[in-house]
């Protein structure tokens, strides 16, 4: 089982909105992982009694998204691992709560995963779709000062990531989903505005976040700053394929070398 539901974390961080975000991860979860766990527990009951065999049909996995908003917004330049200790605010307190409803599962000797999922380079979504177009105009540059760790992951290696997480039985627990080297946000906005063919020379003033996103949202989502390292992953010998951020833009933006110029 693969779930994956959960409400955007965009938006202004509103006493509503923040109740949605709760609600759409912890509660499915838990029911989720109760299913699970009777389930597994009915399969080794009807196997037991029917002297089934070891292949017999049955739940193996329950995999579930996370995400690195559980170390807090800012940890300044701490290398964080699966092994690190949870931060403090409302998204560490939500993804606190978010992995905890799977114990069910875990409980009932089902193999659990907790993908924690850095920034997603896509642009079909998230951050890289409201970044582009900014780009494109000639209108992008970094944001304050520049120095926030962003720890991110290219679709593809995500993709990979989760089929790991359901095949490969020696994993279990939570699972940092991050490429293995984060930029700050100065660094990955020069490599964008530089695979775009464009100037990245307008910094985005501190308070503009905060205008959209309100004080606790931006310093939440825009302001993070997470330097996570794939350890459990590296351990496993895991191989990436764009492990460089050059290469996974120009992956997912189609800008490959070589490759013509879209039309403006």
């Amino acid at each position: 089982m693969i779930h994956l539901a959960g409400a955007s974390i965009a938006g202004r961080f509103t006493p509503g909105r923040k109740q949605q975000i709760r609600d759409s991860r912890i509660t499915p979860t838990r029911r989720l992982a109760e299913l699970a766990a009777a389930s597994a527990e009915v399969r080794a009951t009807a196997s037991a009694e029917a002297g089934a065999t070891a292949g017999a049909p049955r739940l193996r996995a329950f995999v579930t998204a996370s995400a690195i908003g559980i170390y807090g917004p800012d940890r300044g330049d701490e290398v964080l691992t699966e092994a690190s200790a949870r931060g403090d605010g409302f998204l560490a307190d939500v993804v606190a709560a978010w992995e905890d409803a799977t114990t069910s599962a875990a409980q009932a000797s089902l193999r659990t995963v907790q993908v924690r999922t850095g920034i997603v380079q896509s642009p079909r979504g998230g951050v890289l779709r409201l970044l582009c177009p900014l780009f494109e105009a000639g209108l992008g540059g970094r944001l304050g000062s520049g120095r926030q760790w962003l720890s991110w992951i290219g679709l593809d290696d995500l993709l990979d990531i989760y089929l790991r997480a359901v095949t490969d039985q020696a994993l279990s627990g939570p699972v940092n989903a991050v490429a293995p080297v984060p930029v700050r946000n100065a660094g990955y906005t020069a490599t964008l505005a530089s695979v775009l063919h464009r100037p990245a020379v307008l910094p985005v003033p501190a308070f503009g976040p905060r205008l959209l996103l309100g004080g606790e949202g931006a310093s939440e989502i825009a302001e993070a700053s997470q330097y996570v390292r794939p350890q459990r992953l590296i351990n496993a010998g895991h191989r990436f394929r764009h492990p460089g951020l050059e290469a996974a833009l120009r992956h997912v933006l189609g800008r490959e070398p070589g490759a013509p110029e879209p039309p403006r």
